[in-house]
């Protein structure tokens, strides 16, 4: 098996994607956040959840927007993309648990796989730290690639399908 991040002299390189044609590309993540009853209780009828720091979902969006944008700077090796759109949503998904969904698109060369799991993983982390005044019984859990199209591999429900 070969690495494609090792060059010939065996030193981590940035994949050469200049000869790829440009496609749509889109991956969508999950992250999914367990609250306390302490803090899934204050969440209101509109589904937000106001605390001291302010709206705790709606804060969150807004930081996994950014996230998305910066993961070139934060992992080695990706490519630095023209992010075309990024959308999270944020549900219940029961009176505990908390679904944010991370979707990326992109014209381009290469995938965003990996700034949708940044923008899911940091939104959850901006609900983790505006919480945790309340409690430190938040758990972040289930952070994975749900969908991912338009490159060599099409991922559907977490599956590789072929």
């Amino acid at each position: 098996m070969s690495f494609n991040h090792i060059d010939d002299n065996n030193l981590p390189t940035m994949v050469d994607v200049s000869s790829k044609d440009i496609s749509q590309r889109v991956a969508v993540a999950i992250s999914h956040i367990h609250l306390p009853a302490i803090i899934a209780n204050q969440i209101n009828e509109n589904g937000e959840l106001n605390l001291k720091k302010g709206p705790v979902f709606q804060t969150a969006i807004i930081a996994g927007t950014m996230a998305t944008k910066s993961t070139a700077t934060l992992i080695p090796f990706c490519h630095p993309l023209l992010i075309e759109s990024t959308k999270i949503k944020i549900n219940s998904i029961d009176k505990n648990t908390i679904q944010v969904m991370c979707t990326v698109k992109i014209s381009g060369k290469t995938g965003v796989e990996m700034e949708a799991l940044t923008g899911a993983t940091i939104a959850a982390l901006t609900i983790y730290d505006m919480c945790k005044a309340l409690s430190h019984e938040i758990k972040i859990k289930d952070t994975y690639l749900l969908e991912k199209s338009g490159g060599k591999r099409l991922i559907k429900d977490g599956k590789v399908c072929d």
